[in-house]
């Protein structure tokens, strides 16, 4: 029974990290979080630290009131809703508050997603880029089976969840006059 959801957003900022992801990948969106709000007003990811210095990172709540999310308000995004039930939900949200707890314990992983660009699988305990952070939860927690997603996932790989519903398309910054 699902009686709870939980957002995927999906962006594309504008950065310049993003806009060379953009290059390499192809891809029309890089950047993945997660919310248990359906405003959005708090996300979760890994990202930025520090808004005007991409290369110093880990986990990071985002918003459109707040870091970097705020400097790229505009970001085009896609918001999908997939429902959970209440337990899940709350295990969700102890992982994700015992992580904020213990948020300099979590690094960026920007070696993880250089060799993913170059198809290779590296893993270290703790290290995560935003689509590998996203990835992880959605399985652990049985959300989505891990036979869903490639072995190197990219936030575009996100909009092909089979559970997930796309309430949303547009500039981030909009969506909080169209959330109910």
């Amino acid at each position: 029974m699902s009686d709870k959801e939980i957002y995927i957003v999906v962006t594309q900022t504008g950065s310049i990290v993003s806009k060379i992801l953009k290059k390499i990948t192809g891809a029309e969106y890089n950047h993945v979080s997660v919310s248990l709000e359906s405003d959005l007003h708090c996300m979760y990811s890994f990202g930025r630290r520090y808004k005007y210095f991409p290369w110093w990172g880990g986990f990071v709540r985002e918003s459109t009131e707040y870091g970097s999310m705020k400097r790229f308000a505009d970001a085009s995004a896609v918001v999908m809703a997939i429902p959970v039930s209440k337990n899940t939900y709350d295990k969700v949200e102890n992982e994700l508050n015992a992580m904020l707890e213990n948020k300099n314990e979590y690094y960026y992983d920007s070696i993880g997603l250089l060799l993913a660009g170059l198809k290779i699988i590296y893993k270290r305990e703790r290290h995560y880029y935003c689509s590998d952070f996203v990835r992880e939860l959605l399985v652990r927690f049985g959300i989505e089976d891990s036979e869903v997603f490639e072995p190197i996932v990219q936030p575009m790989h996100f909009l092909d969840i089979p559970d997930g519903n796309v309430i949303y398309r547009g500039r981030l910054c909009d969506y909080s006059k169209t959330a109910s």
